[in-house]
């Protein structure tokens, strides 16, 4: 089961900003489970601090940008990337002045800087929004940006500059080693008929061949040799990573990304954040009464089943967290009767197991770490049908659980009727987060 994470001490790094050229010092401070990210400016009155969130995105000039009321951070995708692409949870990032140090260009010094402060895990669970279905974004300019479903996070960029220079495509499953070595070094760039006209609008005025690229037609000017031949596509996937770190969240999910920006990168992490609260919303909530028993409408609050799907009326017994006792009532007003051997109604066995998976997901539902899952029935073996269940008849539906995860669990269940077995299995169901 994983857990939240966050730093082990303060580690500060000092330097100057990219686009402000200001010297800046900056502080990361560990932060209690639940905190997230958040920066304070510690430069101004009454320290006010910017929660890292994608609702909090004003402007994507060449950077992104993050505000609360009147007070702003800038250039924050490189730090977001590190803390997102080490696996920090919950850190508050300390500045005295509104811009991060931009460092050699790169996220390698924050993930030293997070490797200096060291790592540890935290008492609480670590909660992953997993994608479900794929959510899409694409801009004007010819920026394409999806997610589709995957047990992993995982990015496949393609990079394509001015008249095709430098297409560059890259595919990674990001973990923090991974994400340390083949992603955090590599630096920022520019196209040189970009220089220009960001110097222009007052931006990059910290900006110099030690802290990024400069393509210039088919050549780059640095002050050292590119650190990886596909550099450029390196640095996107950087951006991507820190960019949907404003989502709020972990998830996991493939990320297909062509000609991305921090624009379409921070539309695709307000969607992100707007699609798991929408999932949260209908999700139900973790049973965690220590009383034994539950009505019915403590059931529906843990349940997302409603009439006529709704098989347990309530519980009667918990033991332990490993076992349980529901109830339902077989009426003759059941809708099935009207349509399954009419004339000689008989209770489903189809719906005697879904009522068996039903008390099996309440029992995973009493652990706090099942918070906004709902527990699908995936498979049943050894299933058995003994007796017919009546019009009339009090189904006890009797819950062991056999193993349990925070993804899966088995469980071998009975029910009962005059205290005699009507039908059993063995029930393997799944608990996806919403």
């Amino acid at each position: 089961m994983d857990k939240q994470r966050t730093l082990a001490q303060s580690a500060t790094l000092t330097g100057s900003s990219l686009h402000t050229g200001e010297n800046v010092n900056l502080t990361i401070h560990p932060a209690a489970p639940g905190h997230g990210i958040k920066f304070r400016r510690k430069d101004l009155p009454d320290q006010p601090i910017v929660e890292a969130k994608a609702e909090n995105v004003k402007t994507v000039e060449r950077s992104t940008t993050i505000v609360n009321g009147g007070v702003k951070v800038h250039t924050v995708e490189h730090v977001l990337s590190a803390l997102a692409g080490m696996g920090i949870d919950n850190a508050l990032v300390e500045m005295d002045a509104n811009e991060p140090p931009i460092g050699d260009g790169s996220a390698q010094p924050f993930v030293q800087l997070i490797c200096k402060a060291g790592i540890v895990e935290q008492d609480a669970v670590l909660s992953y929004f997993e994608i479900s279905e794929p959510l899409h974004v694409e801009s004007r300019e010819g920026s394409l940006l999806t997610i589709i479903p995957d047990n992993k996070f995982r990015i496949s960029c393609t990079q394509v500059g001015p008249e095709g220079r430098f297409t560059q495509f890259l595919s990674l499953t990001i973990t923090p080693e991974i994400y340390e070595k083949e992603i955090a070094p590599a630096r920022t760039f520019v196209f040189y008929e970009d220089v220009k006209p960001l110097m222009e609008k007052g931006l990059i005025k910290g900006g110099s061949l030690e802290n990024a690229i400069v393509a210039r037609g088919d050549s780059v000017l640095s002050k050292e040799p590119l650190r990886f031949p596909d550099e450029f596509v390196r640095h996107k996937i950087l951006d991507i990573i820190g960019d949907l770190a404003l989502s709020g969240r972990r998830f996991t999910g493939h990320v297909i990304a062509v000609r991305p920006g921090h624009g379409p990168n921070t539309e695709l992490a307000k969607l992100l954040a707007k699609r798991h609260a929408e999932l949260l919303a209908m999700a139900p909530t973790p049973t965690i009464s220590s009383s034994s028993v539950l009505d019915v409408k403590e059931v529906m609050k843990t349940l997302p089943h409603r009439y006529p799907f709704l098989m347990v009326d309530r519980i009667v017994e918990f033991t332990d967290d490993i076992t349980a006792i529901g109830v339902k009532s077989v009426t003759i007003n059941e809708p099935y009767f009207q349509g399954h051997f009419p004339g000689h109604p008989v209770m489903p066995g189809v719906l005697q197991l879904e009522a068996m998976a039903q008390v099996a997901s309440i029992l995973m539902m009493r652990k706090t770490e099942s918070s906004g899952k709902i527990g699908y029935f995936m498979s049943a073996d050894a299933v058995k049908f003994r007796k017919p269940v009546l019009p009339g008849d009090t189904l006890f539906i009797h819950v062991k659980m056999m193993r349990a995860t925070n993804r899966l669990g088995k469980a071998s269940c009975k029910c009962i009727v005059n205290s005699e077995v009507v039908s059993e299995g063995m029930l393997l169901f799944g608990l996806i987060s919403q």
